[in-house]
């Protein structure tokens, strides 16, 4: 059983050990989580992709992600704040994604907030609430990796305020983790400091 500590994988690289499991997480890890993401149409994708993560395993949405790209125009902004009410019918029978109301409701509304943005403002908000990389050491096993943070408090607040839905704290963070603000590979990781 592991204490949470890096493992060898198939090619006996040491990764953190939730990448294992499975070869889609291997090559998830490895080539995007913790990577920076830019770019308001890129972020819109990460903030929907986790909020239909919540209460599911990320594999399920990562095993699903094309279809989710189909069904929601690519997650181009402007695309999805058009959508109509045929469109949200669609969602709820397409069998490629997770059809679950609150969460498509969720996608839509939160399309529509930032289809009024000026563009890069969403890109800038979330990466201002990147912490100082130089305060948090290097993760040694899972257990030193947190759900929350300070950080990921503030910026769920904040995207709260602006209007936005289905970004609590530990949403917020998931995606603080996904797109590179934080480096959350565990020291000995293979993919440590793969983002930098």
């Amino acid at each position: 059983m592991s204490d949470g500590a890096a493992l060898a994988g198939p090619d006996g690289a040491l990764r953190c050990p939730w990448a294992l499991s499975t070869e889609d997480y291997v090559s998830y890890h490895d080539e995007e989580w913790g990577r920076p993401v830019h770019g308001d149409d890129a972020l819109f994708e990460r903030i929907s992709l986790e909020a239909f993560q919540s209460g599911l395993s990320w594999i399920t949405i990562l095993r699903r992600r094309e279809g989710f790209r189909a069904a929601f125009s690519g997650f181009r902004i402007e695309k999805v704040a058009a959508f109509t009410d045929e469109d949200r019918e669609r969602l709820l029978v397409d069998e490629g994604i997770i059809r679950n109301r609150a969460k498509i409701d969720a996608t839509l509304a939160n399309a529509r907030v930032l289809a009024d943005w000026a563009e890069g403002e969403l890109d800038e908000l979330i990466w201002s609430h990147a912490p100082d990389p130089a305060g948090r050491p290097a993760p040694k096993t899972l257990g030193d990796v947190p759900a929350v943070t300070p950080e990921s408090t503030a910026l769920s607040k904040t995207l709260k305020k602006r209007g936005l839905r289905f970004v609590g704290p530990t949403t917020a963070y998931a995606l603080m983790q996904a797109c590179g603000l934080v480096d959350d590979h565990l020291e000995a990781c293979v993919a440590r400091g793969a983002g930098a």
